[in-house]
């Protein structure tokens, strides 16, 4: 009885695997928490809170996302939060107010927005399934999205087993 060579018929297909845990958002991130501008934590007098923010080095936040945030109880005027943004408009890449969740999310949505995809044009393409990393579920979503109009074929999973998503 001969035996046959075992073959890596997966390593010699075209499918394109695209591993989401590699294409993380490369930009700084900074965490700018209100309540260090606030009188303990709490009050906001508007011309303490406007020295300490002329008092920022805006290059610590060159073309990084910032999260504004307030870690207290304190109850900030809409404006506060308005004047941060417009403080770091010329250095920050994007200024926004929520909650680490939605931060990441942000990141992530902006990041795959940016992506070059022709690459994958007209390909047999695999989103890989399985992280040892956080990866929000609608960044695969809209990943999944954007190439729908591009690949040949999208798939979700692993190379051994996969679910077909569309099919051009």
């Amino acid at each position: 009885m001969s035996q046959e060579p075992i073959i890596n018929r997966v390593a010699n297909s075209a499918l394109i695997n695209i591993d989401l845990a590699e294409h993380r958002p490369p930009s700084p991130v900074v965490h700018l928490d209100l309540a260090e501008f606030l009188e303990q934590g709490l009050i906001l007098r508007e011309t303490d809170f406007r020295a300490k923010l002329d008092g920022l080095d805006p290059t610590q936040y060159n073309k990084a996302y910032v999260r504004v945030f307030c870690s207290t109880e304190a109850i900030l005027p809409a404006w506060a939060y308005q004047l941060v943004a417009v403080k770091l408009s010329r250095s920050a890449k994007k200024v926004m107010v929520c909650n680490l969740e939605s931060f990441n999310l942000i990141l992530w949505l902006d990041h795959i927005a940016e992506l070059d995809l022709s690459p994958f044009q007209d390909g047999l393409v695999l989103l890989k399934g399985c992280s040892d990393q956080e990866i929000p579920q609608a960044a695969y979503t809209f990943l999944a999205q954007r190439l729908t109009a591009l690949v040949k074929k999208l798939m979700f999973g692993e190379a051994c087993s996969f679910v077909p998503l569309h099919k051009n």
